[in-house]
């Protein structure tokens, strides 16, 4: 398939649609994680689920610096990008896992955290092979099958959910069950992947990708860099506020990462503009996006305080700072969206040559900076307010670094959206999103003022009336969104 004839909606929709059935899935891994990390000799282990995520971001600094690259060379049709990229990142990959296996210990002792875990912890150096894997696998199926991702996380999560039933359900292997259960999940999804790329591997390498790449890639290396230095925070709220902390925000952002699926329907359109170029493409993509995104972060902002406790009962009236978390979602998918147009109309690298030169004068390196200036204002501000009002004071800790992040992922936003703007003019379907806010704020009304439960079947099922409400106060007002059942009926039978 070219990358011109990629169907923005089919895909968006394909992966999309993958992204809220896994929404299941993902509730009921973290549910089975929540639920059997309690008590006084498992509770602690909540917070250290987590914190082993924070701990091995680090070590996964540099999984995407050459996809970026790579998929950018498949889009353009170079031979051999696909298993140039594979290789490069696979090598990237192994010295990031030693490295990790020789500072854990340091790391582990730093955080005053019981060597009885360093077993568990030492088993995430083969997620970080995996996440390198996946890393440079869905951007080189991104230009050619966008689709395909969404099919990959439902083969992970059903594979993650039911390792983790037998192991931690069946076996009572807690906290290394949760992790050899997302290690299986991610290890089957890699060979689903390698099958569908399986005839580009046949090609050679071109090692002259490779110089241009790690010429542009130090461009990458200054953003996630700084994209690592803004969760620094993270590791600061455990380390002051306390793992359960943690674990609050940690189980605030399980849920609201649903908004962020949202993003997912415009997937192929960063491909799709660096192949044409076409700012309709964009508008159209806005619109399947925050049909969503609205009513997903006003819906998780009122039921709040039910969400918080479909994981963990005993963090009922953190609502608020699931709330936060929800805003801080939804401007996090409007930044990367309009990343996308960006990176899609960027053409620092047309001629298949990369400049540093070139690419410091970029916007894209404005877009790469801008995790810099978050550091700049979240990290001085979380250790003054944590230090001073909120040590060892869970609640109000999670709650603290919440609204610090949101409030500057905000003014970044406000940078990138100026950035963009100044680049290219996309047109904003402001009265399509009048009729999402308005047909979202009666859902909500009607959502705040019904009683908000806390058993998992009636969330549920109050989360299904709202999405009812919704759509159907929008077919009502919106021309489009009538109209959308059929488009997508069309688009599915379209060879």
């Amino acid at each position: 398939m070219s990358v011109k004839d990629i169907r923005l909606q089919y895909s968006g929709l394909i992966i999309f649609a993958a992204k809220l059935t896994s929404v299941l899935t993902g509730l009921i891994f973290q549910f089975i994680i929540a639920r059997a990390l309690t008590g006084p000799v498992h509770g602690q282990e909540y917070g250290l689920w987590f914190n082993i995520s924070d701990v091995s971001n680090y070590f996964v600094l540099m999984a995407g610096v050459l996809p970026f690259w790579a998929m950018r060379y498949v889009t353009r049709d170079k031979q051999g990008a696909t298993k140039t990229g594979i290789v490069g990142n696979l090598a990237i990959s192994g010295v990031a896992a030693a490295t990790y296996l020789l500072l854990i210990p340091t790391v582990m002792s730093a955080l005053h955290i019981s060597s009885t875990y360093l077993p568990t912890y030492l088993l995430v150096s083969i997620q970080i092979i995996e996440v390198y894997s996946i890393g440079v696998l869905e951007p080189c199926l991104q230009p050619r099958k966008p689709q395909a991702i969404g099919y990959g996380l439902l083969v992970q999560q059903v594979a993650k959910v039911a390792i983790a039933y037998l192991l931690i359900i069946v076996f009572q292997q807690f906290l290394v069950g949760a992790v050899v259960a997302t290690l299986t999940g991610f290890a089957i999804q890699i060979l689903y992947y390698s099958r569908l790329v399986a005839a580009e591997l046949k090609q050679k390498i071109r090692f002259e990708y490779i110089r241009e790449w790690l010429k542009g890639s130090l461009g990458n290396i200054y953003n996630v860099i700084g994209n690592q230095l803004a969760a620094v925070i993270f590791i600061m709220l455990f380390a002051i506020g306390g793992d359960e902390a943690r674990g609050i925000l940690g189980a605030g952002a399980v849920v609201v990462n649903v908004i962020t699926y949202s993003s997912f329907l415009s997937y192929a359109l960063y491909p799709k503009l660096m192949a044409d170029k076409n700012c309709e493409d964009a508008t159209s993509c806005m619109k399947m996006v925050l049909m969503f995104a609205i009513p997903m972060t006003i819906g998780a902002i009122v039921l709040a305080d039910s969400f918080i406790v479909l994981l963990k009962p005993e963090y009922a009236g953190t609502g608020a700072v699931l709330a936060v978390l929800a805003v801080d979602a939804f401007v996090s998918v409007i930044s990367s969206f309009y990343l996308s147009i960006l990176y899609g109309f960027e053409s620092v690298d047309d001629e298949a040559r990369l400049s540093l030169r070139k690419l410091v004068k970029s916007k894209m390196f404005i877009a790469f900076s801008l995790p810099y200036l978050h550091s700049a204002f979240t990290l001085p501000t979380a250790y003054y307010v944590l230090t001073n009002f909120a040590s060892n004071q869970p609640y109000q800790a999670a709650l603290d670094v919440s609204v610090i992040n949101a409030v500057v992922r905000t003014a970044m936003f406000l940078i990138l959206f100026i950035v963009v703007r100044k680049a290219v003019m996309v047109r904003i379907p402001w009265r399509n999103i009048g009729k999402y806010l308005l047909s979202a704020a009666a859902m909500g009304t009607i959502l705040y003022i019904i009683p908000h439960p806390t058993r998992i079947s009636l969330i549920l099922a109050e989360t299904a009336l709202g999405g009812l409400i919704y759509l159907g106060l929008l077919f009502l007002i919106d021309k489009e969104t009538r109209k959308l059942p059929k488009d997508i009926v069309q688009e599915f039978r379209r060879k």
